[in-house]
């Protein structure tokens, strides 16, 4: 059978072959187009028995378009998929069970050819680029990704980062956010019309996700500046939920501590014998910078520095450690200039993304058929776009805060530039 299936016979000819196993590969029209309002041009699939690798033509220049739903019936047909991110792939096909190879080759950069280049520096604006390269082209880039990947099919998979993680990004990426075009082109000179959609990565080094799409950085958009005025309601208002005092919050749950005020900054305010401001600013260079040795008598910080010791401990004897919760595992041969508050930094972060990852779960399956959406996630901030008609559901929301115990404030406005607060 030749490797290119371009009509229904050759597509039920390879269906009929019964393969229960593939690593698969979305070709769409552009990499530069978000995979939410993307067109898929080809898929390739190899599947795992056979010597040579397939592309299924969907919408190619050079051949018939197949229809898309026989293809999707021929990938729901696997047993097992394996895919370089699993989160990206959601958006383009879903199956029950899904391997993602990216994260145990997370630095891996996806083939290229010749080809390729030269045509997207023809045509850098043209948003299907990939229907004009070459079939052949892509062929042999999947191969080529094929056999730089198929040593990482056996290996196991953190199971957290495997089956929760994806499914809670590839929702927030589905819902989108509106915003005022005008204001978008004035701000950032692009017009993706009057909705946008965001882009996580957490293939990061401490696992803590990035969020940007086209040159916009949805993580740190200014507060300053006016340009979050940018991004309004589908509904009728944005609610934003900031979790506070989070990572004194999450080190305490680390070394067992309990504070004497429901405001932990004003706990710590009694503990330094400083103004509330202060205090704020000596805990968070003590929890990322490490302990000061005025305050290492102090409980919190005595536990914290223990901890660490231990922690450190732990890493160099045993060339890892292990995180709470995600079990993802920080391991010695892959992290450079590594010491004991940086890798106690990295715990941190990925203890802060693992309980986030929770809440957005939790959040998800309350909203399913609601018109309320989650729409941004920023490390301690959750930005819902709400009907006014479900307001009951966010008293549902903040109910899965207290139940990880923590503590949150609530902004709200007709855009996200918040003027009021409750």
């Amino acid at each position: 059978m030749f490797w290119l299936i371009e009509n229904t016979d050759q597509l039920k000819g390879f269906y009929n072959k019964g393969y229960k196993e593939a690593y698969i590969e979305v070709i769409p029209y552009s990499y530069k187009t978000h995979p939410v309002t993307n067109k898929i041009s080809l898929v390739y699939v190899h599947p795992l028995d056979a010597h040579k690798g397939y592309i299924i033509s969907i919408n190619h220049s050079e051949s018939m378009p197949l229809n898309s739903e026989y293809i999707a019936e021929l990938i729901d047909s696997y047993d097992t998929l394996y895919v370089w991110g699993k989160k990206e792939f959601l958006h383009y096909y879903v199956h029950k069970n899904i391997i993602d190879i990216s994260l145990a080759s997370p630095e891996y950069e996806m083939e290229t050819t010749k080809a390729h280049q030269i045509l997207q520096q023809r045509a850098k604006d043209k948003l299907d680029i990939n229907r004009i390269v070459p079939i052949v082209k892509h062929y042999e880039t999947c191969e080529k990704n094929y056999n730089n990947l198929k040593q990482y099919f056996n290996e196991p998979v953190n199971e957290f980062y495997n089956n929760r993680v994806p499914l809670v990004f590839n929702a927030i990426e589905r819902s989108g956010i509106r915003v005022n075009r005008e204001l978008f082109k004035q701000y950032f000179d692009k017009d993706w019309g009057d909705k946008v959609y965001t882009q996580y990565n957490y293939r990061t080094t401490t696992t803590r996700p990035s969020n940007r799409f086209g040159g916009v950085n949805f993580a740190a958009l200014n507060k300053d500046n006016g340009c979050r005025k940018i991004f309004i309601p589908e509904n009728e208002i944005l609610l934003e939920i900031d979790i506070s005092a989070y990572h004194p919050t999450l080190a305490a749950s680390l070394i067992n501590y309990t504070f004497d005020s429901r405001d932990i900054h004003k706990s710590f305010s009694k503990m330094y014998g400083v103004d509330y401001q202060k205090a704020k600013e000596l805990t968070f260079k003590q929890l990322y910078g490490g302990v000061f040795k005025e305050y290492r008598n102090l409980e919190f910080f005595a536990k914290i520095q223990k901890y660490i010791d231990q922690l450190w401990y732990f890493f160099r004897k045993n060339g890892y450690i292990e995180c709470p919760i995600s079990k993802h595992k920080f391991e010695y041969k892959k992290l450079d200039n590594m010491n004991p508050q940086k890798l106690f930094n990295y715990l941190l972060q990925n203890l802060e993304t693992a309980t986030n990852v929770r809440i957005l779960w939790d959040i998800i399956k309350l909203l399913k058929g609601k018109k309320t959406k989650l729409i941004l996630y920023t490390y301690d901030a959750f930005l819902l776009d709400v009907c006014k008609e479900e307001k009951e559901d966010i008293k549902k929301i903040l109910q899965v805060f207290k139940k990880y115990k923590l503590k949150v404030k609530i902004k709200h406005g007709d855009s996200y530039d918040f003027t009021e607060r409750d």
